[in-house]
């Protein structure tokens, strides 16, 4: 069963988002790309969307381009963790503890103007989506928002206790993050093993995000943007995370979207024992929908069937708080 894909519209290739930099409540600057939204939307949440590790904003586009015009949301917001693209990366300890990354998002959804940045339930809610590590981020922020959110959306990840599901330590994890030498020699060399994932879906967008992740050298080589400190620092927090406790932590709808599975099918045992657990805690399961042949990065290879998940989230909670429903 995969998610409805009818009510989501074509990308528009010719929308270009607005960036901005807010500042959290450390001090630290947060860059956020604003993609719009539809006009005349009454009651639909905000979306705040937050990439993976070595990531950047720019991942989402794919799925960004087809929510701005999508029923069921008011605008969509992606953001850069800090550490990676254009937000700051502190050298401080705890900087990038799972409670100061989901204050991020927190301080994203404010200033960007999708939430009252008072404390207050009563205004407007936005839906968290997040990719990999970015998923265990979105999870965290939904608790620290309280009712101020509409939905959670995870993609290929947060549901997991990473030392559980992958059978390594973080400085194992760590070791297993270098890039080959060859494919690290050029940008061209960079962006042709990122092309070769999958040609077909390989376009502008792609290379866009492919291209904020490194850095290119004097001497020609590239090497990754995100700072080798705050690289190693979110994946220490991300083995700290606890997803039945965080997951069992509010009411809310969430909905999981994961890519092929191993062999042994750990990862959706992981999943199906994380939805059990909020049944029993008395919340709603989570709604999963599985694709078993497509890689990590579902943005890139299924963003119909992303913006569609996200969509539906957003469309039941405008159903509810939109006034004219009301009349």
């Amino acid at each position: 069963m995969e998610p409805s894909t009818a009510a989501v519209p074509a990308p528009d290739p010719g929308l270009e988002p607005d960036g901005f930099v807010v500042v959290a409540e450390s001090g630290d600057r947060i860059h956020f790309l604003d993609w719009g939204g539809p006009a005349g939307t009454h009651g639909e949440p905000g979306v705040v969307a937050i990439h993976g590790l070595s990531q950047t904003a720019w991942i989402w586009a794919p799925v960004a381009r087809r929510l701005a015009g999508s029923a069921g949301v008011r605008r969509v917001v992606t953001m850069d963790l800090r550490g990676h693209g254009l937000s700051d990366a502190p050298t401080d300890d705890g900087a990038y503890d799972l409670t100061v990354l989901a204050a991020d998002v927190v301080a994203v959804a404010e200033g960007s103007g999708l939430l009252n940045q008072d404390a207050g339930t009563g205004g407007p809610r936005v839906v968290l989506a997040g990719h990999g590590f970015g998923a265990i981020v979105a999870a965290t922020a939904a608790v620290q928002l309280g009712e101020r959110w509409a939905g959670l959306v995870l993609v290929d990840g947060g549901w997991e206790a990473l030392e559980a599901s992958t059978g390594v330590d973080a400085d194992e994890f760590l070791r297993g993050l270098d890039e080959p030498p060859e494919v690290m020699r050029s940008m061209s060399a960079y962006l042709a093993d990122r092309a070769g994932f999958d040609p077909s879906t390989w376009d502008a967008d792609q290379e866009r995000a492919a291209r904020a992740t490194v850095v290119e050298t004097h001497a020609g080589r590239v090497v990754l943007a995100t700072r080798p400190h705050a690289l190693e620092a979110c994946v220490r927090a991300m083995f700290t995370y606890d997803p039945v406790a965080t997951l069992t932590a509010f009411a809310g709808p969430v909905t999981a979207l994961s890519a092929a599975d191993d062999e042994t099918g750990s990862r959706a045992k992981a999943l199906a024992a994380v939805s059990e657990a909020r049944v029993a805690a008395g919340k709603q399961a989570i709604v999963q929908f599985p694709f078993r042949h497509d890689g990590h990065n579902l943005m890139r290879y299924r963003p119909r069937e992303v913006a569609a998940a996200i969509a539906s989230i957003g469309a039941s909670a405008g159903a509810v708080t939109d006034p004219r429903a009301h009349r």
